[in-house]
């Protein structure tokens, strides 16, 4: 594999993946942030790396908070597959993609460490400086592969990323008992809800409430409303994904 400069002072070491290609004309305008999903970091290290896997990250951040570049910022790394933000469906040439070592949902949702939730942000802050990329586009995997993915998960640490600078956050309003927009359901209401995820950059279609719009609300409260992740939108849903269109820049 062949060698490059780092491009973050943050990097401890570059480990070389082979698995990466041009970006097709575009520049970095986001941050995903994913986990890996495996229970150790020698294992989630030797897929990202792998030839076979054709999958890959710019970054790896350890338990410990080490971090490591994978992928020179310039090339296409292989970390969004089939994905969609705001119009764009090729999120791999148009972002730079960070791995967090995480065993994920499937071996109990393990807390990030403190460590490993400062280097995030430390480096977030350092790609977000160098590239200006916008907070609204400091995203989760499952923010754009809603119904595919859920990494990094509702227990991921968004706002204490936002209190530091990085990404997006409002505080959600609190869960009632109203009953809530759910899969059926059509009307005016319906079509609110779905023109306001669009506006944000969800992948919805304006119309009865379908899957794409169950998994995009799943998606939302994910990252924005994470005591409840139903796919149903309810006030508070609703009510915090207002308020974090109205504090958007423009």
């Amino acid at each position: 594999m062949t060698m490059f400069d780092s491009d973050s002072a943050l990097v401890r070491e570059v480990h070389p993946s082979p698995n990466h290609a041009a970006r097709r004309g575009k520049t970095a305008d986001s941050i995903v942030l994913h986990y890996t999903g495996m229970a150790d970091e020698a294992a989630a290290l030797a897929r990202l790396c792998d030839p076979a896997a054709e999958v890959s990250a710019h970054y790896f951040i350890a338990e410990d908070g080490a971090v490591l570049q994978l992928v020179a910022e310039t090339r296409r790394a292989w970390h969004a597959g089939q994905s969609y933000w705001a119009g764009e469906t090729d999120m791999n040439s148009a972002s730079i993609g960070i791995e967090i070592q995480n065993a994920g949902h499937a071996f109990g949702a393990p807390a990030y460490p403190k460590a490993q939730i400062e280097a995030v942000i430390a480096l977030c802050r350092d790609i977000a400086r160098r590239h200006a990329i916008a907070p609204q586009r400091i995203l989760a995997h499952s923010d754009i592969a809603p119904g595919r993915k859920i990494d990094p998960g509702e227990y991921f640490p968004w706002d204490r990323l936002a209190a530091a600078g990085v990404g997006r956050y409002v505080r959600p309003h609190a869960i009632g008992d109203d009953v809530p927009l759910a899969p059926g359901a059509a009307g005016e209401k319906v079509e609110a809800l779905q023109r306001m995820l669009a506006a944000y950059g969800y992948d919805v279609i304006v119309g009865p409430y379908d899957v794409k719009t169950e998994q995009a609300v799943a998606a939302f409260q994910r990252h924005f409303r994470p005591a409840r992740v139903d796919g149903k939108a309810d006030r508070s849903t609703i009510e915090t994904l207002r308020d974090l269109l109205a504090e958007r820049p423009r």
